[in-house]
């Protein structure tokens, strides 16, 4: 468990998911909100912000990919570090071109995920 709690954004279009980051998360002792609207990341503001952001690559509607670019791109965003994760195979490539700190493959492995997030928070 870690002393001080971590505020994570865990962004994906599927219940399931998020349900899952969001129990294995919180169980890692992690704060945690989850949202499906691509748009709930692009109206982030100073005072709301994550400590780190989780966000599927390929989001209905959206590219995830778009969305770290803005992330990135925005002083007030750029310093957040941000984990994508897809299933699809050349992902993690495009995620890491669109900005991204970090990637992470599913189907999921628990150690790997809470890992690379202990790593940028």
């Amino acid at each position: 468990m870690q002393s001080e709690q971590k505020k994570i954004l865990v962004v994906d279009d599927e219940p399931d998911i998020l349900a899952f980051l969001q129990a294995l998360l919180e169980q890692a002792g992690y704060t945690v909100a989850t949202t499906d609207k691509a748009e709930h990341v692009e109206k982030l503001h100073d005072g709301d912000l994550p400590e780190l952001i989780l966000i599927d690559t390929f989001l209905s509607g959206k590219d995830g990919r778009e969305i770290v670019k803005r992330l990135k791109s925005q002083k007030e965003t750029r310093h957040i570090p941000v984990i994508m994760f897809s299933a699809h195979p050349n992902a993690e490539q495009t995620a890491r071109a669109a900005g991204a700190d970090d990637f992470v493959a599913k189907p999921f492995e628990m150690d790997e995920i809470l890992a690379k997030i202990a790593k940028h928070v």
